[in-house]
Order: C-alpha cells, then sequence, then structure tokens
C-alpha cells in the first residue's frame, strides 16, 4: 500500500510516522492510558499529518483558524479516509483518527516525525504553508517505526517571543496566552481583562504567527473547509440573548462554538468599554 498517496488524496500538505514508544517520553501516564482505552488495544505508533488552512489576508475579530470550518471535524473527516483504507488493507489491526482533543501529543508527533520545523512559539512550521496547519492523528496497534529524524528548530529570529503581547512565549506560560485568555470560561481577573481589552480579536491571537518570517509568503490552502463559507467577525448583535444550544445551532461546524457564547460576548464587552474611554 503507497500511503504517500492515500495522505495526499486526503489533503495532507505533510505527514510521518512515529512509534508508540518514542512518544511515550512526551505522554503523561494519564494520557497514555486513554489512548489505549480509546483504541481498544495497546498503541503501537501514530500517523500524524498537516492539513493547510491559510487564505488571503482580510479583517475579522476572529483568529484566522476559526475562520472556516471546524478543523476537528474536518481534519477528521479527512484522515478517516486514510484509516478505512487502512483498515481494508490490514483488518487485524485498529486505526483511529484524531484531531487535536485526543491523549496524542500532535506536535511533539509531527517534530519527532520530521514533518517540520519546530517554532519558538510551539507551532509546527510546515513550508511553504508555514505554520498555518491544522495537526491530526492516526493512532493504531500497528506497529510503526519512527521513520525521520526530529525536526530541526527555526531560525529562531524571536519575532515571535517580542510580539507576544502578554510575554506567554518569553514566560513559557500558556495561562497568559491572549488565545488561551480569549477562550477561558472562568471569571478574568483584573490584567486579564485589561489584555482582552486591549486585543484586536474577540476569540484566539495570531500574533505569533502574523510576524513569523515563514509565514510572510505562506501557500494558500486549497481545502474547501477553509476557503469557503468564511467568518471573520462576530459582533454583539450576533451572540447577545443566545443558549448555548442556539448558538451552536447558529454556527454548526465552526470552531469557536465550543465554549458556548459567553466568552465571546464578555470579550466583546471589554472591547466595547475600552473604546469608549
Amino acid at each position: 500500500m503507497e500511503i504517500d498517496k492515500l495522505f495526499t488524496a486526503a489533503g495532507a500538505a505533510a505527514w510521518g510516522q512515529v512509534n508508540y514508544d518514542d512518544l511515550k517520553p512526551c505522554m503523561t501516564g494519564a494520557a497514555q492510558g486513554r489512548a489505549t482505552e480509546l483504541l481498544g488495544a495497546a498503541p503501537g505508533g501514530v500517523f500524524i499529518a498537516a492539513f493547510p488552512y491559510y487564505t488571503e489576508e482580510g479583517s475579522g475579530n476572529l483568529s484566522h483558524y476559526a475562520w472556516g470550518r471546524d478543523y476537528h471535524l474536518a481534519v477528521t473527516r479527512r484522515l478517516e479516509a486514510v484509516c478505512d483504507a487502512l483498515r481494508e488493507e490490514r483488518p487485524e489491526y485498529r486505526f483511529m483518527a484524531l484531531a487535536d482533543n485526543s491523549p496524542v501529543p500532535e506536535r511533539p508527533a509531527a517534530r519527532l516525525a520530521g514533518i517540520g520545523l519546530a517554532g519558538r512559539n510551539n507551532m509546527v512550521i510546515v513550508p511553504p504553508y508555514g505554520s498555518w496547519v491544522f495537526l491530526g492523528a492516526i493512532l493504531t496497534d500497528l506497529p510503526l517505526k519512527t521513520d525521520s529524524h526530529p525536526a530541526p528548530s527555526c531560525v529562531g529570529c524571536g519575532a515571535c517571543v517580542k510580539a507576544c503581547p502578554t510575554g506567554a512565549l518569553r514566560r513559557g506560560d500558556f495561562t497568559v496566552c491572549l488565545s488561551y485568555l480569549t477562550q477561558k470560561k472562568d471569571p478574568l481577573n483584573g490584567w486579564e481583562s485589561a489584555a482582552v481589552a486591549e486585543h484586536d480579536l474577540i476569540w484566539g491571537c495570531d500574533r505569533c504567527q502574523a510576524v513569523c518570517p515563514y509565514n510572510r509568503e505562506a501557500v494558500e490552502t486549497a481545502l474547501p473547509e477553509f476557503r469557503q463559507d468564511l467568518l471573520r467577525r462576530l459582533e454583539e448583535e450576533d451572540v447577545s440573548g443566545l443558549s448555548g444550544k442556539a448558538f451552536r445551532e447558529k454556527y454548526a461546524e465552526r470552531a469557536f462554538t465550543w465554549r458556548g457564547p459567553k466568552p465571546i460576548e464578555r470579550n466583546l464587552q471589554l472591547q466595547k468599554k475600552r473604546k469608549k474611554t
């Protein structure tokens, strides 16, 4: 079986494979237990793939990754096509498609598989698409061999560290990342509220990617889920008064719906108050 053709047909910009034992040092015991439980067998390896999502620049208040369809669903669907072919070829093994909300540490897996550069901002950089890629994995009990050398690091220019509004990259603390704060469901403290109020987005943060030299001439995606029916902006009238259910129904298959409308409403209000002062 030509696995390259399967991943190419699925729309992957790059892919690789990692032996599960090589990945274990990057996983907690709980994550390892969940991986075994999900698969229903002892994992033998992980296929890891990158799917580009960059489209032409446009103004908005949502992070670029949230403009198109929910990548959890889009990437999983594409990887399921690969799984179907693998199951047909190797019916004695199990294959499970996963995207982001899984026990598989996707970025370490991608770096071990050598499918991109390791960015200072913790992103995986896959030229010519830059860091504008979603990662997805296929967990399997098929024994796999780590088939590449670990990915080298980026040039380390430091542009992303300097551009980080809250110093999250300098401090190595994701809990102060603006993307994390805009999605935080618990009440924000004083400085967190101020940081969100000064932010130009109400969901996510693209600062570190916007300044990355590898992203200056990023090639646009050809995947329709991330090119068509784009939604770049939400205003108060778009979310006000919506219940969680109504919000998810109105914005079905969007990556920003999982937290419900409350964080977005809060962020819009914070920015509104800031503009009035």
